[in-house]
């Protein structure tokens, strides 16, 4: 691993660590490795970003047609580096028929494909072949009621799936094997956690297609374009709770909730939930009450590594939707005054506070106490306050706050205070530790307990009181830091919570060992039940690490958890025992012919059982993982 992935990197903000080392924060060469640089593409690109001589002729058109909006912070505009999370040929749609096409109407075909290419690079024109269900108007099974597997379905946020659901037990799972593979088209990463119901799995992508495949064999029902990656899985709202067509929800990284009708794919609203220009909702939504639930946070840490950004506007917020129209009915802000201007940094550029608090996690939903729990991410410049790094208890039915735990005071941070960003101007006085909570919090209800149990970026899992937010207990069972810790997901049952512990290798803060692996706790006691040390088998594999980042999957018997490595383990529930192992990252043939690789698991997806099979997404092309762009589908052996 070269040194620039030993750097500390952040876990959420986009992939421009190499081109912002080179002095790119004022262009936008597409994100490189540095083994590319060499490469007479890369650099040109680099040389464009830069203000080379040789610059790419999109630089320009930007910076006359486009810059003016979408590099000065204007409400709904989305900034740069949210651009360019986007796929090429969304972008370029957007231009020519989509919601930009006014904007761009001056703008000949080339300069738009230029403009593209500068922000993301070239537009594949390939025509992509779906594989699709020879079917008739009824595919769509009302009987088969939608299954909850993970966040939005289910309302504790407990990721387990008993055992009448999944089918599976610790002895069939030993026996499955790959019975389907689906290739995401133009993807280097798989987040969508898979949904099922009616007979089909539902499930998002990078390129923002919306896929209805048919859980047994891949095909697909249909396909729905929304223009924009959809990070977060698909919430279906119970058949009997709604009007008409069955209903599923999910967000985009453009910070859009939608509402789409599973059995067509037609989208029956979209809501723009935050105008701020770094806005994006990352966590799945939730479904209660006919009401949606839509976390929000933000990406506003990147632009603030430019000493010329006015650090920082955004602030996380729960917004409340019409699950029926899409209306936004409230917004519960994670702090409760919008920040005011405190100073000015050393090159005169106003200072915002307070900023930050993001939610990146989905909330529980407490229906005995009437009340939706979330966790909360770093401020973003100083002053910090008390919002950031907290549990947070919201009432239904007001949308006020009932509590507040904040477990880690005086973090602030952001892209500016990274080792090798040379001006730190806008690096916030605290310079972090950024340990936000990004799993969501899981409502615990066993032999008649009830606790709330959290695990955070530091490595320390704890017990709460969902009375008033006392912390009953913590266990420290990693080692924590910026890519360490509890990032996407933990699980419970019976009484078991299951915490997934990411910690790299060669992370540099804070100086003690790695603890990658699994660890089972008692969820009123936080006594650890048992550990797993996962074993680095990575060698000289790049961008390889053996810790678990992505979310797990627990069952009756067994916990399911996809590691950063490839690899997807089953674990003993009571002892620890790894009972089965999968390597997900080589090449498959998928359900269209093409080639389908795995890699490492990570983001808010974790292994479906359901009836016998395993469904599970393979590949995270982010934050120096290994990319991948496979959904494999295993079932029991063929006798």
């Amino acid at each position: 691993m070269n040194a620039l992935t030993r750097l500390s990197i952040h876990t959420r903000w986009i992939p421009l660590v190499l081109t912002m080392a080179l002095g790119a924060l004022s262009g936008c060469a597409a994100p490189v490795e540095q083994t590319d640089l060499d490469d007479p593409e890369v650099k040109r690109q680099l040389q464009g970003a830069t203000g080379g001589t040789d610059a790419h002729p999109g630089a320009a058109v930007y910076d006359t047609s486009c810059a003016g909006c979408h590099d000065s912070g204007m409400s709904k505009a989305p900034a740069r580096n949210i651009l360019q999370m986007l796929a090429p040929k969304a972008i370029l749609t957007s231009l020519n028929d989509g919601i930009m096409r006014q904007q761009a109407a001056a703008l000949s075909p080339q300069q738009r494909q230029d403009v593209v290419e500068f922000l993301v690079g070239k537009v594949d024109d390939t025509r992509i072949e779906i594989a699709r269900c020879d079917q008739g108007d009824n595919w769509f099974d009302l009987d088969q009621a939608p299954v909850a597997t993970g966040w939005g379905q289910r309302l504790d946020n407990s990721r387990h799936i008993a055992a009448p659901t999944a089918g599976l037990t610790n002895a069939d799972i030993a026996a499955l094997e790959v019975k389907w593979v689906f290739d995401y088209p133009q993807s280097t990463r798989a987040r969508s956690h898979p949904a099922i119901a009616g007979g089909a799995l539902f499930v998002g992508s990078q390129s923002g297609t919306i896929y209805a495949l048919d859980r047994r064999s891949g095909c697909a029902h249909w396909t729905a374009e929304v223009g924009a990656e959809v990070r977060t899985g698909i919430t279906i709202a119970p058949f009997d709770q709604t009007a008409g067509a069955p209903i599923g929800f999910f967000g985009d990284i453009l910070a859009r909730t939608y509402a789409i009708d599973l059995r067509s794919g037609e989208i029956l609203w979209k809501t723009k939930v935050d105008d701020h220009p770094n806005a994006t909702a990352t966590a799945q939504p939730v479904y209660f009450e006919d009401r949606v639930y839509q976390s929000v946070s933000s990406l506003e840490v990147v632009p603030a590594a430019d000493p010329n950004y006015p650090c920082c506007s955004f602030r996380g917020a729960i917004a409340t939707l019409d699950a029926q129209t899409g209306e936004l009915l409230r917004k519960t802000y994670t702090i409760a005054e919008p920040p005011t201007e405190v100073g000015k940094n050393n090159v005169g550029v106003p200072v915002l506070a307070p900023s930050g608090a993001p939610v990146w996690n989905t909330p529980a939903v407490d229906t005995e106490l009437r009340r939706l729990y979330f966790g909360t991410g770093e401020n973003y410049s100083s002053p910090a306050d008390g919002s950031s790094d907290a549990i947070m208890a919201m009432d239904i039915d007001s949308g006020e706050i009932v509590w507040t735990a904040q477990m880690t005071s005086r973090d602030a941070w952001n892209v500016a205070c990274m080792a090798f960003i040379t001006n730190k101007t806008n690096c916030p006085e605290e310079e972090g530790p950024d340990l936000d909570f990004g799993a969501p919090p899981i409502l615990v209800e066993h032999n008649g307990q009830r606790i709330l149990v959290a695990g955070q970026k530091s490595g320390i899992a704890y017990g709460i009181d969902p009375m008033d937010g006392t912390v009953i207990w913590k266990q420290k069972v990693g080692r924590g830091g910026v890519q360490g810790g509890v990032h996407f997901g933990m699980a419970a049952s019976h009484g078991v919570l299951f915490v997934p512990i990411s910690d790299f290798s060669d992370e540099q803060w804070p100086v003690s060992e790695a603890k990658p692996g699994m660890y089972a706790l008692d969820a009123f006691t936080g006594e650890l039940n048992w550990s797993y040390r996962a074993p680095d088998t990575c060698g000289d594999l790049a961008d390889c690490q053996p810790g678990i980042s992505a979310a797990i999957t627990a069952l009756d018997d067994a916990v399911l958890a996809g590691h950063m490595d490839g690899m997807l383990r089953a674990y003993d529930h009571a002892s620890g025992k790894v009972l089965w192992e999968f390597d997900a990252k080589q090449d498959f043939t998928s359900v269209a012919g093409r080639n389908a690789r795995g890699g490492s698991f990570g983001g808010g997806t974790g292994p479906v059982a359901h009836d016998g099979m395993l469904y599970f997404n393979s590949g995270y092309g982010l934050y120096f993982h290994m990319p991948g762009n496979a959904l494999i589908a295993m079932g029991p052996k063929e006798r």
